[in-house]
């Protein structure tokens, strides 16, 4: 008998099974599907806040800070090691009040905000906190001590992280143009300046954590950071300590309020020295003024005096209406569209030579051979002497100084700049128009950054910018300097102190009265200075020393001069200078 299927037994179809899975399979998928598109389309960031509450957290990877240099790769600015401390506020919660008060004990940081940083608390996003910084750019060995210490106390949650420290080997050496920084930004000088090509990127690496400590296998992503560039200057580290020792000796012996030194190659106008004091240490700038924080030599705006009178000399020369032989009666006192211009020297009627007045510094000499330029003559000349436009060499708060325009000349107003007085200048400005005599009647702009970089303001700076500016001739150029050596002259000259033995220098004095910032009017104190080059009759350094309100009654002959001679007796030392050998100049001053 055939078998028969017993009764209540019932297969379904293998088509229709077929069909229920595959509707299950569907169902699922699509939940799936939907969950799928929730996370990466509708609302990633919430689920990745959601990740970091498991244990995700993300740090800064700090790039190093590219170093800043002398002329010969010495180090005036470096990143050396040093490390941030961070915390995990689940982690520490506990103890957080007794943390707060070791750290700022340990680190001097703020007590109230450590603490509410060590508390277990909330982002910005509504997640738990993970990661807290506590301290930043703190030295390696005390940061690792710390955070020994702290877990010897059973202290948990504190670690550290790389983060280099800022640190200024040289000291004082240059303090006043390399600049400083704060905790997270530069807030001075050429780190200020430079920071974009100094500060590099930073990078960023993300990973998971569990009890504390980083999962091996957890999530893990790095962007490695770009390191800053280097910073190469003109200047000599050894020569600027030096030139800072000198005018700080000088302004102390003077009683001064302040003053400065630059020293500047001759022939490419590279600042080898820029020398400001009262200075200070910026690894500890807040130990200091904050007067005392910039550059003198390029922030203070001044009249320049009787140095004027190398530029009113060689212009004239260079027209031909002078020679240095030309005879000038210089009367006791000159009176001048109803004022009366006085020399610094009592004095009757003297005969004196353009060479004497120069020599002699006087200012009546002076102006009665400027009364041969023609209206609109001298104020061309010094503006392509470089006066009344900045020099632009990459230092933050640099002053243009002040020439009138010329619309504003009146015969007064050019007897005065005749001699230096009634327009301002700032240091390195000063000394490029000098350094023009020095090289041969070109200008060549001065430069404080070797090759070429960029500066905040997105202008290119550098050696590799410098420009070349045929100011006067030759021939003026040297008659000028051959002038200039007879103030050095014992004999004849206001200088003697300026003078270097065994070379041939050329230089010239100044003394200019101040004005005072509460009257605007002169207030009875006086710049001091003296401007020079030597070997006289070939030109290798160009020294300018300014000091404001020597309190000892000297001027700038004795209280200028004898610092002058120092520098240019180092500099001319240091790099192996050697006498020229030639007889110095013998031009007449008297007739």
């Amino acid at each position: 008998m055939p078998a028969t299927t017993p009764r209540g037994t019932r297969r379904g179809s293998p088509q229709l099974r077929l069909r229920i899975g595959f509707v299950v399979i569907a169902m699922v998928l699509s939940v799936f599907g939907a969950r799928l598109v929730q996370l990466q389309g509708i609302d990633p960031n919430s689920y990745a806040e959601m990740a970091a509450a498991e244990g995700l957290v993300e740090v800064d990877l700090p790039a190093t800070r590219g170093q800043i240099m002398d002329r010969n790769g010495e180090p005036l600015a470096d990143s050396i090691d040093g490390m941030m401390v961070v915390a995990d506020p689940r982690l520490t919660d506990d103890d957080a009040a007794d943390l707060a008060a070791f750290l700022y004990r340990k680190l001097g940081v703020d007590y109230v905000s450590t603490l509410a940083k060590l508390r277990a608390h909330q982002t910005e996003q509504g997640v738990e906190a993970r990661f807290e910084y506590i301290a930043r750019r703190v030295p390696a060995t005390i940061a690792t001590e710390v955070v020994e210490e702290a877990d010897s106390k059973g202290y948990q949650g504190l670690d550290t992280r790389r983060d280099p420290l800022r640190d200024y080997p040289a000291g004082d050496v240059a303090a006043n143009l390399v600049g400083f920084m704060g905790t997270d930004e530069p807030l001075a000088g050429l780190e200020r300046t430079f920071d974009k090509e100094l500060s590099g990127v930073d990078g960023s690496t993300r990973y998971e954590v569990g009890s504390g400590n980083r999962l091996p296998l957890g999530e893990s992503t790095i962007t490695e950071p770009v390191d800053g560039k280097d910073l190469r200057t003109t200047l000599d580290t050894k020569l600027q300590w030096y030139a800072q020792r000198v005018i700080r000796e000088t302004v102390e012996n003077a009683r001064a309020e302040s003053g400065f030194a630059i020293v500047m190659d001759s022939r490419t106008g590279e600042l080898l020295a820029v020398a400001d004091d009262p200075t200070y240490d910026p690894n500890e700038p807040t130990a200091s003024a904050k007067a005392d924080l910039g550059s003198r030599a390029l922030q203070d705006v001044y009249e320049p005096g009787s140095v004027q009178k190398v530029l009113t000399a060689s212009s004239l020369l260079d027209l031909g209406l002078v020679t240095p032989r030309t005879k000038i009666v210089v009367p006791s006192d000159l009176p001048r569209d109803g004022r009366v211009i006085h020399d610094w020297f009592t004095h009757g009627t003297i005969r004196l030579t353009l060479t004497g007045a120069i020599a002699q510094s006087s200012n009546i000499g002076t102006v009665l051979a400027a009364d041969r330029f023609k209206d609109g003559q001298l104020f061309r000349y010094l503006r392509q002497f470089g006066l009344g436009k900045p020099t632009r060499i990459g230092v933050r708060g640099e002053t243009k100084g002040l020439l009138p325009r010329l619309s504003e000349w009146t015969s007064q107003l050019e007897d005065r700049i005749d001699f230096g007085q009634s327009l301002s200048v700032n240091g390195v400005q000063m000394a490029a128009a000098v350094n023009t005599i020095a090289n041969g009647g070109v200008r060549v702009s001065p430069s404080l950054i070797k090759g070429s970089a960029t500066s905040d303001d997105g202008r290119p700076v550098g050696t590799d910018h410098a420009t070349h500016t045929r100011v006067v001739s030759e021939q003026a150029a040297k008659q000028t300097a051959l002038m200039m050596e007879r103030v050095v002259d014992p004999d004849v000259g206001v200088a003697p102190g300026a003078a270097v033995p065994g070379y041939r220098v050329a230089g010239k004095t100044g003394t200019a009265q101040r004005v005072g910032e509460e009257c605007g009017c002169y207030d009875g104190t006086f710049t001091v200075s003296f401007a020079g080059f030597a070997p006289a009759d070939d030109p290798r350094f160009t020294i300018y020393v300014v000091v404001q309100n020597p309190r000892n009654g000297g001027g700038g002959g004795s209280v200028a001069g004898p610092a002058f001679a120092k520098i240019m007796s180092y500099a001319l030392r240091r790099y192996g200078v050697p006498p020229t050998g030639t007889q110095p100049s013998r031009l007449p001053v008297e007739w």
